[in-house]
């Protein structure tokens, strides 16, 4: 009886588990939303990439194919100056790419540092969640035509006007956490343990906020893209000569109903990235998120 029971329970310890095919395949249909938006982005990423290898010159100036269609030579067009559009949608997306992951970065680390002392010490969230509100009622686009006009456009300062109203709304989140934990009796038998501050604030309260950060994070990337798109459709964001989704689209708008595709394929590049993130964004949230996690 003893040889039978040894034989099954090696049988037990040897039998191989699932295979990295079935995980696989487990994990996608456990998180279709997370590996969706995750592949369309990785793969708009490589695009951005590559975009100098696989594409033309984005500059490049031939009058004699200004506004063709798309074709085998062309596969997406060409504008009103005869620039290729495939070279410069791609180089397009640099910007967008560039704007949205260096707000969302940017957004979240003061917005993480600011959300901290808000919620934690009250005398510096009397006066700081004041100024909070103050940053966010100042709209993005007319924070962007203040501050170039009274510097330079380029790349630095469309971030920064991004960048500001955008801190408040993760300060916002991340205070109501750290409200929400500091009750917690753990917290309280920390404090009375004679924990310090800062330490109390790394191994306890930071832990726990960073699942809506990191989902907040990734609603303000595809924001941040939008609102650069719309900065440059305006003249307010990079300069023209440099190829964003949102300059392509203005100095195509005068030849619409004779060339669509100019304005129509960075335009649908642009949706499907803002889509991707949001895609990520939300499929994040359901599996960060206890209570959705039980249901999935």
């Amino acid at each position: 009886m003893s040889q039978v029971t040894a034989i099954t329970a090696a049988d037990e310890i040897e039998a191989p588990g699932p295979g990295w095919a079935s995980r696989l395949a487990r994990a996608i249909r456990r998180n279709p939303t997370i590996v969706a938006g995750g592949v369309l982005l990785v793969l708009l990423i490589g695009l951005a990439v590559a975009a100098p290898w696989i594409s033309g010159d984005p500059f490049k100036q031939t009058p004699v194919n200004r506004l063709r269609p798309p074709s085998e030579k062309f596969w997406f067009g060409t504008d009103r100056y005869g620039r290729d559009v495939f070279a410069r949608t791609l180089h397009g997306a640099r910007i967008s790419l560039t704007v949205g992951f260096a707000v969302a970065a940017i957004s979240s680390v003061l917005g993480l540092l600011l959300g901290l002392l808000c919620g934690y010490f009250r005398r510096i969230d009397a006066v700081l969640m004041r100024v909070m509100d103050g940053l966010m009622a100042i709209p993005s686009i007319l924070l962007a035509i203040a501050l170039i006009t009274l510097t330079r456009p380029g790349l630095a300062i469309v971030i920064v006007a991004i960048v500001i109203p955008e801190v408040p709304r993760i300060v916002r989140v991340v205070r109501s956490v750290v409200l929400a934990i500091k009750t917690q009796p753990y917290i309280e038998s920390a404090i009375s343990g004679g924990t310090r501050t800062t330490k109390l604030l790394a191994r306890h309260v930071l832990p726990n906020a960073m699942a809506p950060l990191i989902v907040q994070a990734t609603y303000v990337c595809a924001s941040a893209m939008l609102t650069e798109a719309g900065l440059s459709f305006l003249g307010a964001g990079v300069p023209l000569e440099i190829p964003s989704w949102g300059n392509i689209i203005a100095q195509s708008r005068d030849f619409f109903q004779i060339a669509p595709w100019a304005i129509f394929i960075p335009g649908a590049f642009l949706a499907v990235t803002v889509l991707a993130v949001n895609m990520l964004g939300d499929g994040l949230r359901d599996r960060l998120d206890p209570r959705l996690a039980r249901r999935l």
